[in-house]
């Protein structure tokens, strides 16, 4: 009989509510929920792609997830602390924060005030689209909320801090943006928003590549209609089942039920 190999357990992390304000704990908790419903409805590539949220109170801090860690193992104490430079601040797990996902994430918490939460992935219908000529295609009513997203060229590896100018430029003040030959990134002015807009863009991504694979000839409506539906779906913030505020508590019953490790 062969001997079982066992592989090194993943480091059972403290919790650090008490070394960290309120307002951050709670922002803690919410990351991690946005990190295990992620991985519960199927958007991860194993430890890679990263979901960040600003601290709140600051202006150059930001939480993000260390690499080396599985989407559905991440809780509100393993979450690392950096800021917009590097510096780690706090870090309670054994991992350190992957270089790609530091340069994009600084990239829009630099820029981009109005938002505290930025998503990245790389899933199989995200990866497909960003890989089209066409883009995001308003095919479907989902897709239409899509009808204006922004598109950043692939320039490699995204590890080189020189590449941060562009990314800015190019997601102007969009809420989401096709990575061309990558993948996707989102960004919300709560981790509820953009938790939102990413489950709306990667749905949209799947009805594309369905749509595609049909073989036939697709139809969309006067350019007129669409335009109408974006106006209507775009998120604003006193209509909160668009900006995905109404959708949140519900989702963290459904982690709860299923497993609610990611409040340590």
């Amino acid at each position: 009989m062969n001997a079982a190999v066992s592989s090194p357990a993943v480091k059972v992390v403290r919790s650090v509510q008490d070394q960290v304000s309120p307002e951050e704990w709670q922002s803690r908790v919410n990351l991690a929920a946005c990190y295990r419903l992620t991985a519960m409805y199927g958007m991860t590539e194993m430890i890679a792609n990263h979901i960040s949220c600003r601290v709140p109170g600051t202006e150059d801090q930001f939480l993000i997830n260390p690499y080396g860690m599985l989407y559905e193992e991440i809780d509100a104490s393993s979450l690392v602390k950096i800021d917009l430079d590097g510096n780690t601040l706090f870090n309670a797990s054994d991992y350190a924060v992957n270089a790609a996902g530091f340069v994009i994430h600084s990239a829009i918490h630099m820029a981009r005030h109005d938002v505290d939460c930025v998503a990245h992935t790389h899933t199989v219908a995200g990866m497909a689209v960003s890989a089209m000529e066409c883009g995001l295609l308003p095919v479907a009513q989902t897709c239409m909320r899509f009808l204006h997203v922004a598109y950043h060229d692939f320039e490699g590896i995204a590890d080189n801090p020189e590449e941060r100018e562009r990314l800015i430029a190019h997601l102007g003040n969009h809420e989401a943006m096709v990575l061309r030959n990558h993948g996707l990134l989102v960004v919300g002015k709560t981790i509820a928003a953009a938790f939102n807009v990413l489950f709306r863009m990667e749905r949209a991504c799947q009805v594309q590549v369905a749509a595609l694979s049909c073989n036939t000839k697709l139809i969309t409506p006067p350019q007129k209609v669409l335009q109408d539906t974006y106006d209507r779906m775009k998120p604003r913030d006193n209509v909160p089942g668009l900006s995905g505020e109404l959708a949140w508590p519900a989702l963290l019953r459904k982690l709860d039920r299923v497993d609610p490790s990611y409040r340590n």
